[in-house]
């Protein structure tokens, strides 16, 4: 029950009797309008759930398309340019739709707010806002598929994005309205956890989570300005032809691509960061260890964010800028691997000699480790001068860039979905099944992109929709881990589906956690808190106890007492 919960007026209908409509965010009001116009971060956050997993599918259909095709080397049922259509569409919704807001905008928002104890983000109205200009800048996207599509990839690059007949001005619209949606965003979060704290939670006794989304919203709002006026910019250069990035009317293509990668560069930390939050709380709890190294980790994620802004020429080494400044973001693009390894480092020496429980957000988590660890890994090949020269728009660029995105980021989101499922929703979801489709997506996931290195070291260029025939048995085991990725993916979501309807009922402290988030019911109520909630270490389990008669962890009063696993 919530902390001094309401007298009930009305029976929850599937919570059996437990709760009240007050105590509950899902039932507290009912109608399409209550969702619609509401400004409870909580609602917020489920509805930009809905969103982007409906974008994730949309975007994993194209990517299975486009695997099919490359079965054989020989035309199956695209043309060349159906196929450049569809890895553009693929990267964009991708990019745009999901992975970038993914974590922040769905997660960040529900939990956020709980975490520090209050009853909303400083500014709900514009929390609102940034969920309506995300479905306005879907809607730009979708038109652009319908009206005639996008054959970029999603990077717009110029030359050719001004002179191609497919649909740049319309998509170019949706990420100029999306950036305004993470603009948004970013600000509420860092004027929330700036001035909304409690009492007590000190910067170094607020969960690392919020220390990644910290992180993030500071990338957010200095880098996504530069991505929408770069945009604009494209618009005005096709629009218009008034030679900014057209060389045919004096401009310069090369200069799009140091706006584009300024941006999209410290976009992968806006991806990652978050991500990496969620594992700091995963691996604590799961391991029922205090976090090994918490300044580090907290001072990492500042890092990380600041060094993120200085690395973006490593994806122009041969664009023919000089040999300095090739140097200089070289050795930039090392540096970035100090804070990260940081980061891994911590979460080892957090598990070590911790007690285990390999729940299914921890089998996350623990995929999490290993394909970033591989993804971080190869991302030194292409800093480094000679290899990247070697390796530049090869599959290897595709396989490494998918370890660090999907392995990373995806995957981590799935994991603090199981992890705040329970919380979201109220429901428990069966753990045999869970465990069971996460192995399928981690099989998958290494059988699609692995073979993706070693065809990429040995010369097979990326975007090509035919190849010659040494090629054929790599992608061949591609395209079978896809499928095997999207059946593990549909199960993973399945599951958590299925528990809505015939899940046990949650009780408020599941895994024996210590942030604010599961001081209160399973659904929150409206407010969140009655009172504030007692701000504590995060990450000292020392005073929680399993019972048996609520199903999970409660607190117990008095000296620190040895926790019992579950």
């Amino acid at each position: 029950m919530s902390v001094g919960s309401t007298p009930d007026k009305f029976q929850a209908a599937n919570l059996d009797g437990a709760q009240t409509r007050e105590d509950n965010y899902l039932l507290a009001s009912s109608g399409v309008g209550s969702w619609l116009f509401t400004l409870d971060h909580k609602r917020i956050g489920v509805m930009y759930l809905v969103g982007i997993l409906v974008s994730f599918f949309l975007g994993g259909i194209f990517a299975l398309i486009l695997r099919a095709e490359l079965f054989t080397g020989t035309k199956l049922f695209l043309t060349e340019d159906q196929y450049n259509q569809m890895f553009t569409l693929h990267g964009a919704v991708m990019t745009f739709l999901f992975i970038i807001p993914s974590i922040p905008a769905a997660l960040g928002n529900f939990v956020l707010p709980v975490m520090l104890g209050q009853k909303d983000v400083a500014f709900p109205r514009m929390n609102l806002g940034s969920f309506y200009l995300w479905v306005v800048g879907a809607i730009f996207f979708l038109c652009a598929i319908i009206f005639g599509g996008l054959d970029t990839g999603w990077t717009f690059y110029t030359p050719y994005s001004v002179t191609t007949s497919t649909r740049v001005i319309l998509a170019l619209l949706g990420v100029f309205v999306l950036g305004f949606s993470s603009i948004f965003t970013g600000l509420n979060f860092i004027v929330t956890i700036n001035t909304m704290r409690p009492h007590g939670m000190t910067w170094f006794k607020m969960p690392l989570f919020l220390w990644s989304i910290y992180a993030t919203s500071i990338i957010q709002l200095l880098a996504t300005p530069v991505l929408g006026i770069t945009g604009l910019l494209l618009i005005a250069e096709r629009a218009l032809h008034i030679g900014i990035f057209d060389p045919e009317m004096g401009g310069d293509p090369v200069l799009f691509q140091h706006f584009f990668w300024f941006y999209s560069h410290p976009a992968v930390y806006i991806m990652i960061l978050p991500a990496m939050g969620i594992i700091s709380e995963l691996i604590a709890v799961f391991s029922r260890k205090h976090i090994f190294g918490y300044r580090f980790i907290a001072y990492s994620s500042i890092a990380i964010a600041l060094l993120g802004f200085l690395v973006w020429g490593h994806h122009m080494f041969v664009s023919g800028q000089s040999q300095l400044a090739a140097v200089v973001f070289s050795g930039l693009t090392f540096s970035v691997s100090i804070p990260s390894a940081i980061k891994v480092f911590n979460w080892l020496a957090t598990m070590y000699k911790g007690s285990i429980s390999l729940a299914t957000p921890m089998c996350y988590a623990l995929a999490f480790i290993f394909l970033f660890t591989i993804g971080g890994l190869t991302g030194l090949f292409l800093g480094a001068l000679a290899t990247d020269i070697q390796l530049h728009d090869t599959y290897f660029v595709v396989a490494h860039f998918h370890y660090v995105m999907m392995g990373g980021t995806l995957v981590a989101f799935v994991g603090g979905l199981y992890y705040w499922w329970p919380k979201m929703f109220g429901v428990m979801y069966n753990e045999n099944a869970g465990r069971l489709f996460c192995l399928i997506v981690f099989l998958g996931f290494n059988l699609t992109f692995f073979p993706q290195f070693i065809m990429g070291a040995r010369g097979m260029p990326r975007r090509y929709a035919r190849y010659v025939e040494e090629f054929q048995i790599y992608h061949q085991l591609s395209t079978l881990g896809a499928f095997l990725l999207g059946i593990g993916m549909v199960g993973a979501i399945g599951v958590l589906l299925y528990s809505l309807y015939r899940g046990k009922k949650a009780p408020a402290n599941p895994w024996g956690a210590n942030t604010l988030e599961w001081m209160c019911s399973s659904p929150p109520p409206l407010a969140n808190f009655d009172n504030p909630p007692p701000v504590g270490d995060p990450y000292d389990y020392s005073n929680l106890r399993y019972d048996e008669r609520e199903g999970g962890y409660v607190t117990v009063p008095g000296p620190a007492k040895k926790t019992s696993s579950h």
